[in-house]
């Protein structure tokens, strides 16, 4: 596997290659992210990976300050996969006019509802490191996954407001035997807290198994309740459409449904979904 450091030797690696996969990641690799590298193996020639903790999406600086840098094993699971290079730039080389946020990016109505609504921001930052990722790599296609529902969605809509010709493939979300999605962010987790951390996966499977049955406003306080014994301070339990994230106050039986849940417990903010 290549390691990269700048864009102008990744683009110099990349020049004449087709059929590229790009997995844009902040690291702290988990069998999650090595799904993707694994999809993106299956359907292209060339699959890269990238690594950049990227501090403009991140609303709260001690959550970048704590953010889990484990870039030796990385490395080591990148090159089991297979990967093919790895891009590991500095804030520097992404940032070299200095870290600065007043690159807007219209995202509508999706900047408004759910992580947009409770993280101001931060979909923005996303979108100023993602465009400046797929402007070094240009990858033929982008491998997201699902577990970031509303991110996905985000990146979907960058992807067409700046004209790129790619192809978004989003992959299902990885979970461990008990149903918690795989995440970075569960390296944080207390072994206390990691066990109540299923809630959350009980509560998407409970809203599921009952939509027909009850009312979601019902569904919904009661796994607000189930979250809050377990220990978690709920910000949203929140049904939508599928498609478009629009927010529904019940059941809507004609359309696909996503349920979508965030919720901090030992000061470490979980986010999970799952469709119906």
């Amino acid at each position: 596997m290549f390691v990269f450091k700048t864009q102008r030797e990744l683009k110099a690696y990349l020049s004449g290659k087709e059929c590229v996969g790009f997995v844009p990641t902040m690291g702290a690799l988990h069998e999650g992210h090595i799904a993707l590298i694994n999809a993106s193996k299956s359907q292209n020639s060339y699959t890269g990976c990238s690594i950049f903790v990227n501090p403009t999406q991140f609303n709260n600086q001690n959550d970048f300050n704590k953010y889990p840098i484990t870039i030796a094993n990385d490395i080591l699971l990148l090159m089991e996969a297979n990967c093919d290079f790895l891009f590991l730039p500095s804030v520097l080389e992404m940032y070299p006019e200095g870290i600065i946020k007043n690159k807007k990016y219209d995202l509508g109505y999706l900047d408004t509802v759910l992580e947009g609504a409770h993280r101001p921001g931060h979909f923005n930052g996303v979108c100023i490191i993602v465009h400046k990722l797929l402007e070094a790599v240009q990858p033929d296609t982008l491998y997201l996954g699902e577990k970031d529902y509303q991110q996905c969605m985000v990146v979907k809509h960058l992807i067409e407001t700046i004209g790129m010709a790619i192809n978004l493939v989003i992959c299902p979300t990885l979970r461990d035997v008990d149903g918690l999605a795989k995440s970075s962010r569960n390296m944080r987790l207390t072994a206390e807290a990691r066990e109540h951390a299923t809630t959350i996966y009980q509560c998407l499977v409970y809203i599921k198994k009952n939509r027909e049955n009850h009312s979601f406003q019902k569904l919904q306080t009661e796994c607000l309740t189930k979250l809050r014994e377990a220990g978690f301070e709920p910000e949203y339990i929140t049904l939508a459409k599928a498609s478009n994230l629009q927010l529904l106050t019940e059941f809507d039986m004609e359309s696909e449904m996503v349920v979508l849940i965030a919720a901090t417990i030992d000061h470490v903010r979980l986010i999970d979904n799952m469709r119906l």
